[in-house]
């Protein structure tokens, strides 16, 4: 066969295909156990979206389609692999991983949060990550303790 009838990728399918690895974070990898389920069921989705973009004909489509999926799932495992899954606080006493913290602002505002681990926070829905400033700043502390974060002063008003 010629070299004029093969079909060679252009830079830019090649740059589709070739994604970088996402970042894996250098703190450990604490998760509840929520936070693993949740993983797991994401690695499965990516498996399924790697199988599905493996069955179409075009190379090069299959390649850009297959990217995602393929990056996701070395994310993914290694997350799970390395996943040290932190039980449940047997206290309310004092905050800690896993535990749910509402605390006022000087402000006035009142926010409540779940301390969790980096792959499961997600602040618009009520989580923030252990390794989070404001986390940090919880830790250890129990209900009416005062942290300061910059100017501000947050008072913890109740742990569950």
């Amino acid at each position: 066969m010629a070299v004029a009838f093969t079909k060679e990728e252009s830079f830019e399918t090649a740059s589709e295909t070739l994604l970088p690895d996402r970042p894996i974070s250098p703190h450990p990898n604490l998760m509840t156990e929520a936070g693993l389920k949740a993983l797991e069921l994401q690695l499965q989705q990516a498996r399924a979206a790697y199988a599905a973009a493996s069955t179409i004909e075009d190379v090069n489509e299959r390649r850009r389609q297959a990217a995602g999926p393929l990056r996701d799932l070395r994310y993914l495992a290694e997350r799970i692999r390395t996943a040290q899954p932190i039980p449940a606080p047997a206290s309310i006493d004092i905050v800690a991983f896993g535990s749910t913290v509402t605390f006022s602002r000087d402000d006035g505002r009142v926010q409540t949060y779940r301390i969790v681990g980096e792959d499961e926070a997600d602040p618009k829905t009520g989580s923030i990550s252990f390794v989070s400033p404001v986390a940090k700043l919880l830790m250890g502390k129990s209900v009416g303790d005062v942290a300061s974060v910059g100017d501000q002063e947050l008072e913890i008003i109740a742990i569950a």
